[in-house]
């Protein structure tokens, strides 16, 4: 399972990091990408993420 992050989407509200820290990092901006090549480690917290995401800009998928 993966994710990814649209980064035109994105507008930094950082809830995604705080749900999936595993998963998520925010650079210096605050904007979301995803750690290494996006592996989802925790199923739960990254769907969490992507349904809490104001912009929709987190997809989760296998």
């Amino acid at each position: 399972m993966k994710a990814t992050v649209d980064s035109t989407k994105c507008n930094g509200y950082g809830t995604c990091a705080e749900e999936a820290p595993t998963v998520f990092q925010l650079d210096e901006w605050g904007y979301a990408s995803v750690i290494g090549d996006g592996t989802v480690t925790d199923k739960d917290a990254a769907c969490r993420a992507a349904e809490g995401c104001p912009e929709r800009a987190i997809t989760v998928h296998d």
